[in-house]
């Protein structure tokens, strides 16, 4: 039986969302952040030395990393689904959204969480000003325009066919729908992007996507995109 280890409003999500899609029986153990400072609890250290979230067990192995648990749940259990045929340029595809998604799209909005919340730090009174008009510079010079540089790119992407691989839902849909909610969340994603915004009304109307939502609790990221 597979365990998810599942941190509330977290990349876990995604998890539970792709076993639902697979139609495989799972066990959830749920774990709560911390009410002052919304981390992951110290319990979750205790499964994985980082005491990251999502983490799943299954059959004596322990697997963390969204990306990764997605090709280990998709290789082995998957039956060709989700993923394109291998050889097929939608294979090609798949592949590097499964990995786009954490290794560019998270970043700069990784870097616009931490400057926004940065001049709401502790700090001395007299530094404040100095830290909010740092921030305020890297946003406008730097962070958000990278972040609307990606946008513009998957907006793009979305153009040519419904679905990031192709004309069919893969689990590179599962895998890039986290930086694209946490966009929505985050105020960022805009009105001026039609194709972003039809695909969160698309997955969000999958019966799989509203299973998780049921199994893994309310699915609020705010200012919480950049935390496992």
């Amino acid at each position: 039986m597979i365990t998810v280890h599942h941190l509330e409003n977290s990349r876990s999500q995604r998890v539970l969302w792709l076993l639902e899609e697979l139609a495989l029986p799972y066990t959830v153990k749920h774990y709560s952040r911390d009410p002052q400072t919304m981390l992951a609890p110290e319990s979750l250290r205790a499964i994985h030395p980082l005491g990251k979230s999502p983490v799943i067990s299954d059959d004596g192995r322990l697997v963390a990393e969204s990306g990764a648990i997605i090709e280990y749940l998709v290789a082995r259990y998957g039956q060709q689904r989700l993923p394109p045929p291998a050889g097929e340029d939608e294979r090609l595809r798949y592949t590097y959204w499964l990995h786009y998604a954490e290794g560019s799209a998270m970043m700069p909005l990784l870097l616009g969480l931490v400057f926004r919340r940065l001049p709401r730090g502790p700090m001395p009174f007299f530094l404040r000003p100095l830290v909010r008009r740092i921030s305020a510079q890297v946003m406008q010079r730097y962070v958000a325009p990278q972040i609307a540089l990606h946008l513009d790119y998957m907006e793009a992407q979305l153009g040519a066919s419904p679905w990031f691989a192709g004309e069919q839902f893969s689990a590179a849909d599962i895998q890039i729908s986290f930086p694209i909610e946490g966009a929505e969340a985050a105020g960022v994603l805009g009105s001026n992007r039609p194709n972003l915004s039809g695909f969160l009304a698309r997955i969000r109307a999958r019966p799989a996507y509203q299973r998780a939502l049921e199994k893994g609790g309310p699915f609020v990221l705010g200012e919480r995109i950049g935390e496992e």
